[in-house]
């Protein structure tokens, strides 16, 4: 499979040089006769670089005198000047330093976690950690108001690769995932650490692949090694890889669809005192030891196992070596980092893209942020499990620390104040789309029987009956069941008050399609019709696991 991740660079700049002293000199004039400096072929994907208006007439300083004194023979567009001063002037005005200052404010985010590409997750300059546990120390210090940049790795730490097989999908350790960058210490302007409670406000002001690693997978794991939301109707091993165009992904493997990404990370959440982490320890054993025998809806939804407690095998802790007392220690109790918590963690929200804000509970000094497991685009509820589109990636981000902000803001559920959740503030990049197609699902199970109020039964409901009916469009139903769990579809509770049935419902975007997927009264084509070819990379199902049937449904 061609690797081609990421645009071809055709017009480099050295913002070192003047304009006319580049590799490729550039000009000011319009003319015919003026030569091309590069070429590029139909359909390709190239990346132009460019100086700012003036060439680099106006610098990075506080002062308008070379605004004042820009020779306008260089660049003709007066209007472009002219919002240039603007702008400059009112940067000048929101800065109290003196227009005579050498002072200059910051061009780029500080980058404080590194990733080279090359390496494995624990190799890393600032090697990362796959648990939460109160004592992973922090690799890395930010003060409150800072701009910074954390890369990270996809959450599998480059196990799943860009290649024309889903056996890494079907055979991978699922003991070390998320791989985190981070623990991150926040301090306040003063030197004073994050307190435990305290809210840490973490402002999302960028993000995306990182360069040169433009492409993702979606996938579904092996019913006997993760499964997913739908495993015991697809329990194989499959994968669909993604490549990235701009704001847009397409599937060599799903062909015929075409959408904007909305960047978001997976995971983001700060680190839990010993009493939280000892709290999840214990209850999240209760589910695993007691569950099948109390729990009725282990009989809907197979996905096992129903807990991932800790567990040393596949233990990364950062800064912490392994084989030392200290990690042996820690590791027998540091928590998986597979379901969101109190601590924010693995909340896997679509809408937390460029813009956004995370309110998170601070549980111990100096809130130990950590972040991972970027997508370029999701659908709501990820049900493929393996089911954005995973990426490596990268944050640009900025902290705020609201004092006491947990007892201010944040009203505990449960039995200790500790039992809190974060809060999220949505940010206002997000793809435009005008028509959806609603599939609805209500608590009743492909068996017939009735469930009361089960909202987990509903959306799966949901979700069938979406695969089911675009699977009539010359897609295969694991082509769908893929493509649903990374599209911008909008998931919804409509209903969670009407006995005995909860209503959920799955909206899909039409216009992801290069077809009318609607119903017309000249219905579905009969008959041979195109099958969308090649189908998502498959690994046979090994295992002895009944497969649910849906009796009324199509083959």
């Amino acid at each position: 499979m061609a690797q081609h991740h990421g645009p071809r660079l055709v017009v480099a700049i050295d913002l070192k040089k003047k304009p006319w002293e580049q590799k490729l000199p550039l000009h000011n004039r319009w003319h015919p006769y003026i030569p091309h400096v590069a070429e590029v072929t139909v359909g390709e994907l190239f990346r132009v670089e460019m100086v700012d208006c003036t060439g680099g007439g106006i610098t990075h300083s506080y002062s308008a005198e070379d605004i004042k004194h820009a020779d306008l023979s260089l660049k003709p567009k007066v209007k472009q000047l002219f919002v240039s001063c603007c702008l400059k002037i009112r940067h000048l005005v929101t800065n109290p330093a003196s227009t005579n200052s050498s002072v200059m404010a910051p061009r780029t985010p500080k980058l404080v976690v590194p990733i080279d590409l090359r390496k494995k997750p624990w190799e890393q300059k600032l090697p990362l950690h796959n648990r939460w546990h109160p004592h992973i120390p922090p690799v890395t210090e930010v003060q409150e108001g800072d701009f910074f940049r954390v890369e990270m790795v996809d959450w599998t730490g480059g196990v799943v690769q860009d290649n024309n097989s889903a056996m890494d999908v079907k055979s991978i350790d699922l003991s070390t995932v998320h791989y985190l960058s981070g623990p991150i210490r926040v301090i306040d302007t003063d030197g004073v650490p994050a307190k435990p409670g305290d809210l840490l406000a973490v402002e999302i002001c960028n993000l995306g692949p990182l360069p040169g690693d433009e492409w993702g997978y979606t996938a579904t794991f092996d019913r006997e090694n993760g499964g997913g939301f739908l495993t015991d109707h697809f329990p194989s091993a499959t994968k669909a890889i993604w490549y990235f165009e701009g704001i847009y992904a397409y599937s060599p493997q799903i062909p015929g669809v075409r959408f904007p990404g909305l960047t978001h990370p997976g995971i983001i959440g700060t680190a839990p005192s010993m009493e939280l982490l000892d709290i999840w320890n214990e209850r999240e054993k209760q589910v695993e030891e007691n569950g099948l025998q109390s729990l009725k809806l282990c009989e809907v939804v197979h996905q096992r196992p129903l807990a991932n407690l800790p567990s040393s095998n596949g233990c990364h802790l950062g800064l912490i070596k392994e084989g030392t007392s200290e990690w042996e220690s820690i590791a027998s109790k540091a928590a998986r980092t597979i379901p969101g918590r109190e601590n924010g963690g693995n909340c896997d929200i679509k809408n937390l893209s460029q813009g956004s804000k995370i309110y998170l509970p601070v549980f111990v000094e100096g809130a130990n942020f950590s972040t991972g497991d970027m997508h370029f685009s999701q659908g709501d509820g990820e049900v493929s499990f393996c089911g954005a589109i995973e990426m490596s990636g990268f944050l640009e981000l900025k902290c705020e620390i609201i004092r006491d902000g947990m007892r201010e803001y944040l009203t505990p559920m449960g039995p200790t104040p500790l039992h809190v959740n974060p809060i999220f503030e949505i940010g206002p990049v997000e793809p435009r789309f005008s028509e959806w197609l609603v599939f609805e699902g209500i608590s009743v199970d492909e068996s017939g029987r009735q469930h009361y109020l089960d909202a987990t039964v509903a959306y799966k409901r949901a979700v069938l009956n979406a695969i089911d009916y675009l699977s009539r469009f010359g897609y295969s139903k694991e082509q769908i069941y893929l493509l649903l769990s990374c599209c911008p579809c909008e998931g919804r509770i409509s209903g969670i008050v009407d006995s005995p049935n909860a209503c959920a419902t799955l909206a899909i975007p039409i216009a992801i399609f290069d077809q009318d997927i609607r119903p017309k009264s000249s219905k579905v084509p009969v008959g041979p019709r195109i099958v969308r070819k090649p189908d998502v990379l498959k690994c046979s199902y090994d295992g002895n696991l009944p497969i649910t049937k849906n009796p009324g449904g199509t083959t």
